[in-house]
Formats: structure tokens, C-alpha cells, sequence
């Protein structure tokens, strides 16, 4: 398998011979220096339905490839793992009679779907990009090889892996954790509508308590709602920092790659 291949069957032009940092300047890449060069934005699949019931919203979708595209312009090495949940949720089905691992079967589908929408809006924005599916996929996108994923990155392509694991019973969370450790990133980044981990939902109590940093077991232990037990356990066994931070104002993931931008870290307990 040639790693000059573009590799993809979405009928995207392919965009290979661009260079992902046409955008940037120098100038930006000296005044401001980045904190984690090779980062995994986890973005729920809701992220992208906006205020919409459910599916997906394209001018969400372009606010979000836009804050990517000025990460990549920065310099940074940019992987992403998409929920589906905006689609189909395995565990609302599995409640409703489903058998589980069809309903989670059905949910990393529905991922695959948010994955190329995510990457047909990266290519218009001139940001080179590529679908990776945990279930292979050949005629849709490519399937999931860590070496061909690791070329990419290198390359200045954005690699979005889809399909989760590949397995029932597994998150996108627990997926992101696994893809974060592979791909050697310095920090995984979760996408929330808050900025930040707290004792309880601040939208709904005005007293909940926000964190500015929290060690792994920490989050365990209080049974924070940051990520499933599995990613963080994950996280915790690999030392991978977990950035909690909020995706609506733009401009937010560069802050993060900068460690500019308002957010919780979890991270080894000093």
C-alpha cells in the first residue's frame, strides 16, 4: 500500500498535494509558540447538531473545522474522534429493546457519518484531511492502520478515526483515549459546552464548583463526570493530559494548544 495513495472513495477531491500551513505565517509561528504540538480533539456527536434536535448542523460544523483549520495553520498536528450521539445513541437503543452490541454497532456507523461530513468541510476549507474507520469500509473511507495514520499526521493531514474501537460496548471517549495514546499525542482536548470540569452541571446549579486541575483518580474517586471510567483508567495508565475545555466560542482549540484557553486539566497527581 503506497502512503502517496489518497485512499479515500468519498468523492472529496483529494487534496494531498496542498500544504496544510499555506495560512500561517512565520511571524505567527515564532510570537506564539505551542504547548502540544500533536493534540486529539474528542468532539461529541450533539456538537454538531448545534440547536437542532438532532443531525447535523453544516454551519456548526463549519465554525468547528474553521477554529482546525487555524490549529493546523499554527503548526499543529490535529487528530479527531467524533460521537454520534446527534444520529444514534447505542445505549438509548439497547434501553429500548435493542440488543446492545447491534445498537452500538449502529452508533460507531452513525460516527462514521459525522467523520466525513467533518472532513468534506476540512477539504473545502482547504485543510487536507482523512477518514480512518475502526470497521473497514473500503468503498467510504479508509480503514484504520496506525502506521498510515501516523504518515498523515506528519504530513499535515488532519485524521479523523471513525467507527470507534470497532467494538460494542466501548465509548468514543474510551475510543479518543486509545487513538490519543497510538498516535503519541501530547494531550487529548474534550469538547464540552462549559469550560471546564465541575462538582455538578453548572447550568443547572449556580453552585457548582468549578476545577482548574484534577489527578486521575481524583476524578474516580468524586465519580466526576469528565469521561467514562475506562478513558480515564486509560489516560491515567499512559500519563495522557485530558483537557476539559468549551468548543463555542471560537478560536478556543488554538488557546488550548497554546494552554491560553480556560480549561480543566487532568493530568498525573504531582
Amino acid at each position: 500500500m503506497g502512503d502517496d495513495r489518497a485512499g479515500q472513495a468519498s468523492g472529496i477531491p483529494d487534496a494531498r498535494d496542498r500544504d496544510p500551513l499555506a495560512h500561517a505565517t512565520e511571524e505567527m509561528k515564532m510570537t506564539a509558540p505551542l504547548k502540544y504540538k500533536r493534540l486529539l480533539l474528542k468532539l461529541s456527536g450533539e456538537a454538531l447538531m448545534g440547536k437542532q434536535g438532532h443531525g447535523i448542523d453544516m454551519g456548526v460544523v463549519e465554525r468547528l473545522a474553521g477554529d482546525v483549520k487555524e490549529a493546523v495553520a499554527a503548526g499543529a498536528e490535529i487528530a479527531i474522534v467524533i460521537g454520534g450521539g446527534n444520529i444514534f445513541r447505542g445505549l438509548q437503543g439497547a434501553a429500548k429493546g435493542m440488543d446492545r452490541a447491534t445498537a452500538d454497532y449502529m452508533g460507531m456507523l452513525a460516527t462514521v457519518m459525522n467523520s466525513l461530513a467533518f472532513q468534506g468541510v476540512l477539504e473545502k476549507l482547504g485543510v487536507p484531511s482523512r477518514v480512518q474507520s475502526a470497521i473497514p469500509m473500503p468503498t467510504v473511507c479508509e480503514s484504520y492502520v496506525r502506521p498510515r495514520a501516523m504518515h498523515h499526521l506528519k504530513k499535515g493531514r488532519v485524521v479523523i478515526f471513525a467507527a470507534g474501537t470497532g467494538n460494542p460496548f466501548f465509548t468514543t471517549d474510551t475510543a479518543a483515549t486509545l487513538r490519543a495514546v497510538e498516535m503519541g499525542c501530547d494531550a487529548m482536548a474534550k469538547a464540552t459546552q462549559v469550560d471546564g470540569v465541575y462538582s455538578a452541571d453548572p447550568r443547572k446549579d449556580a453552585g457548582a464548583t468549578r476545577y482548574d486541575a484534577l489527578g486521575y483518580d481524583e476524578v474516580l474517586a468524586r465519580n466526576l463526570q469528565v469521561m467514562d471510567g475506562a478513558a480515564i483508567a486509560l489516560a491515567r495508565d499512559n500519563r495522557l493530559p485530558v483537557i476539559v475545555f468549551s468548543i463555542e466560542a471560537s478560536g478556543n482549540l488554538l488557546k488550548v494548544l497554546r494552554g491560553e484557553a480556560r480549561a480543566t486539566l487532568v493530568h498525573a497527581a504531582a
